[in-house]
């Protein structure tokens, strides 16, 4: 489920390194399936990639168990915390953890329960929600001034940066948001965006994805419209320039 998930959507070949740390921090901390969205442009490009030494990565330590919890079975290993995420150690530390797909209880084990059911997907869900701040991430350009906004994400957020530069040239004061988190989504910044400008331009490569949660996000503040474009070619600036009306 959507909601369960963190999802991950890089422009850049250095962005996809530099997001691939950091899915593998977010799923081992919060422990929670990570997706990297990394779509085929960006995949064929060449470009340079700084890869820091081991040291300046980052590396997020995942919240484990007290010591002093003993080692005879009775640890639950799916007890949350104040944060919804339960504590888990590495393996071969002397917890007996046991792991399954079905729904289970704070032990780890199956129980077909519909309430066990019930409680456990709504933690999973609340868990991200909860803690979505910590890893919701989105980059402003040209928004401070901006009277109309493209939203988009991945390889096309590069063709609509490059809109935006060309609009204000032309003296059409545009911005970009530019989604680096599909999931959690950014709804309270677009939520704002919308009643700051009277026009968002949805642009992505599919016949409208993110458009619906943006224009549910927007609720109605401002109009919402799609710029979709399928048949694996990228946006041309071009084209994202006839949406911000400097192009006929």
């Amino acid at each position: 489920m959507p909601d369960q998930i963190v999802a991950l959507a890089p422009w850049s070949p250095q962005e996809i390194f530099d997001l691939t740390v950091l899915a593998f921090n977010v799923a081992d901390r919060y422990r929670t399936p990570v997706i990297l969205l990394a779509d085929e442009v960006i995949g064929h490009m060449v470009e340079r990639v700084t890869i820091p030494p081991k040291a300046q990565i980052p590396f997020w330590h995942r919240k484990k168990p007290p010591p002093s919890i003993d080692f005879d079975g009775s640890y639950p290993p799916f007890q949350p915390g104040d944060d919804l995420v339960p504590p888990l150690p590495h393996a071969g530390e002397g917890y007996r953890v046991h792991f399954t797909g079905l729904t289970h209880n704070e032990r780890g084990y199956p129980e077909m329960k519909a309430d066990t059911h019930h409680h456990l997907v709504n933690r999973l869900s609340q868990k991200i929600q909860y803690n979505a701040s910590k890893f919701t991430l989105f980059e402003e350009y040209h928004l401070a001034d901006a009277e109309i906004a493209v939203i988009s994400y991945g390889c096309t957020a590069r063709s609509a940066r490059r809109a935006i530069q060309e609009a204000r040239e032309a003296g059409i004061k545009a911005g970009l948001l530019r989604l680096i988190t599909i999931w959690p989504f950014p709804e309270e910044r677009i939520r704002a965006l919308a009643t700051q400008v009277p026009a968002l331009i949805v642009a992505e490569m599919n016949l409208g994805q993110i458009y619906h949660p943006v224009r549910e996000a927007a609720c109605g503040n401002c109009e919402v419209e799609v710029a979709p474009k399928i048949g694996g070619e990228m946006h041309l600036p071009d084209e994202l320039l006839k949406y911000l009306g400097v192009r006929s």
